[in-house]
């Protein structure tokens, strides 16, 4: 995997690279949509493709493993041909979801042992059967095993469990830098910097994962609940340490308006399952604002969903028969809804993109972001 920086903003820390991977090229800063379990959600490959424009998708390396589960898609050879998805792939390593399984997972120094949220089948996961198990799944970018802290997270509790992460990541990397990929393409393994937000612990953690020299690095254990503010502020801390030549990837990120500060932060790529769960439930991120498509107001609109956004479903559906898919529970209205808003996810970091591109990237920015976020 190779990354090159094409341009800086002059007015704030964003950048725009192009990141190549052994399936394909992907033009920064991106939006990757979330395909948890091989899918993302209510959308086809092909729209993906040719709607949403989408240029990586990524895997969760959890729910792959319990269902279809590593036979199936070994034998398949990966998850690229299991779903049809021939760009690049990101998988997380599933420690985000197994420690979400609080009642039932138990952290021990060797790694996690929890139990299947599917039958109650008892697992154990260590840095090096993740490492394993990412090698299977093929992803192009495979992500280190890490503990992401709640919020709010006692300082004692973030350090031992930033210490544990740095400790676990060394053994990603042995693991890693011993075996060979099962597919012939070369994958990638980026580590992940953790910290809660303690500036202290972060600063610390951006220390550690910069000094091991991988290709790309993440920022993980944001956006749970802590304020915005706080956010970016430990975004900033951690990227202004981290190497300038290599992808900087800030994990379940997030609202229009948050992309958009985090972009100006000098982050790269964005993850988050936002765009199509707030969808399902209606609403839907435009060009214009946020609308609620359930609401009266929309009853009898006959516009386009997003005229200016342009695009297949955007354009050809109206406001009116979107919300009345909604109110009847059709699956068409999911569907929708969901190519729509990833349709806007990706237009907006292309429109980030060229902005960076012409050194007007801070002023738009600015403007985008109070307007993005008006309720219509």
């Amino acid at each position: 995997m190779t990354f090159d920086l094409v341009a800086n903003d002059p007015a704030s820390k964003a950048r725009a690279g192009v990141l190549t991977t052994a399936h394909g090229t992907i033009q920064t800063p991106i939006f990757m949509p979330v395909g948890t379990a091989g899918t993302v959600k209510a959308v086809h490959q092909r729209e993906l493709k040719e709607d949403v424009k989408a240029q990586i998708i990524l895997g969760n390396t959890y729910h792959l493993y319990l269902r279809p589960g590593l036979n199936v898609l070994e034998k398949a050879g990966g998850l690229h041909k299991f779903n049809g998805w021939d760009k690049p792939i990101l998988t997380d390593s599933g420690g985000y979801q197994v420690f979400s399984l609080s009642g039932t997972r138990k952290i021990i120094e060797d790694g996690v042992k929890f139990r299947s949220h599917i039958d109650g089948s008892s697992h154990l996961f260590t840095p090096e059967n993740v490492m394993d198990t990412q090698r299977t799944i093929g992803a192009d970018i495979i992500m280190a095993f890490d503990e992401c802290t709640p919020y709010p997270c006692d300082y004692n509790y973030a350090r031992n469990s930033m210490e544990r992460t740095h400790r676990w990541l060394q053994r990603c990397i042995d693991r890693f830098d011993s075996t060979e990929g099962k597919y012939s393409y070369e994958q990638t393994l980026f580590p992940i910097v953790q910290g809660s937000t303690y500036k202290d612990l972060r600063i610390q953690s951006a220390e550690t994962i910069a000094s091991k020299n991988r290709p790309g690095n993440a920022i993980g254990g944001l956006s749970v609940g802590e304020p915005a503010e706080m956010m970016y502020e430990m975004t900033e801390l951690v990227c202004d340490i981290l190497p300038t030549d290599k992808p900087r990837y800030l994990m379940g990120v997030g609202t229009p308006a948050n992309i958009l500060e985090n972009i100006a932060l000098g982050v790269d790529m964005f993850d988050c399952v936002l765009p199509t769960r707030n969808a399902r439930n209606g609403m839907l991120f435009t060009t214009q604002g946020i609308i609620n498509i359930r609401n009266e107001r929309w009853k009898e609109d006959y516009s386009p969903i997003d005229a200016e956004l342009g695009g297949y479903v955007s354009t050809f559906h109206s406001k009116a028969y979107l919300r009345h898919l909604m109110h009847a529970t059709e699956m068409l209205g999911a569907q929708i809804a969901s190519v729509h808003n990833l349709t806007f996810y990706l237009w907006l970091v292309s429109q980030a993109r060229e902005q960076i591109l012409a050194g007007t990237f801070r002023t738009w920015k600015d403007q985008m972001v109070k307007k993005l976020m008006t309720r219509l």
